[in-house]
């Protein structure tokens, strides 16, 4: 295995940013599979990597992990800030693909996060289904329509305010209900959800569960104790990756 930090230039954001890569042993012809594996608000592209063991799972499935860094963005283009929906959805695979010996396959491509970036790997996979096998979420951020318009702290009604302006969440491509409701099932990635029970995001999961039953959107759940914490998040992470990385049965 080997662990990168790849310092770039991005042409989506207009400056140098960097990502975290594990790289597998690479003996055979074909390139591994890769899982983009997004971090929190409060995180960047090295949390994963110093707050779990995900090099020893990965090297456990010869997977690769691209990390990248997105700050305090929800994953979208910036109403007063940089493009980083565009940077994610475009411009990091492409660099990805440049830079490492990576599949390019759907069947080999998927998606998972926390918290915010749990909110980021959900939408990606709802806004481009055709790019991944499958997404998972953990302790996800998932009803940001909600988050703009009952959340009261100071400190997120600014972070809202700066990244959507006065563009409203709700109804748009932003809210993961929404693309939920007019999503062409036939297309969807498997998807998967879990959260902690004593989670203060908990409620959002309730709500995205219930909003996947009520649209027939297939989705695997756990809800089991635990809280918002990366102590949480290490012991999931080996369930999500062998379920990511299991084929859905024909």
């Amino acid at each position: 295995m080997a662990l990168i930090r790849c310092d770039f230039d991005s042409e989506a954001l207009e400056l140098r940013t960097s990502m975290t890569v594990i790289l597998p042993d690479q003996d055979g012809d074909a390139p591994p599979p890769v899982l983009y594996l997004l971090h929190g608000l409060t995180d960047d592209h090295s949390a994963w990597s110093r707050f779990t063991s995900v090099e020893r799972y990965a090297a456990e499935h010869r997977l690769a992990v691209i990390m990248p860094q997105v700050h305090r963005s929800f994953y979208a283009n910036e109403a007063y800030g940089m493009r980083f929906w565009d940077f994610l959805s475009a411009e990091l695979p492409e660099r990805a693909k440049q830079f490492f010996r990576v599949s390019g396959r759907r069947e080999d491509t998927y998606v998972a996060g926390l918290s915010m970036g749990g909110y980021g790997a959900m939408k990606w996979a709802l806004r481009e289904p055709e790019r991944f096998a499958a997404a998972a979420t953990l302790s996800g951020a998932l009803d940001l329509a909600y988050i703009q318009e009952h959340d009261l702290r100071p400190e997120m009604r600014a972070l809202v305010a700066r990244v959507f302006a006065d563009r409203v969440v709700a109804g748009g491509d932003e809210d993961l209900l929404h693309l939920l409701r007019v999503a062409d099932k036939r297309r969807l990635p498997r998807l998967m959800l879990r959260c902690g029970t004593e989670d203060h995001l908990l409620a959002q999961n309730r709500r995205f569960t219930a909003a996947c039953r009520a649209n027939g959107v297939d989705l695997t759940t756990a809800f089991e104790p635990g809280e918002h914490t990366w102590s949480y998040w290490d012991a999931q992470l080996p369930a999500v990756l062998d379920w990511l990385l299991t084929p859905r049965n024909p």
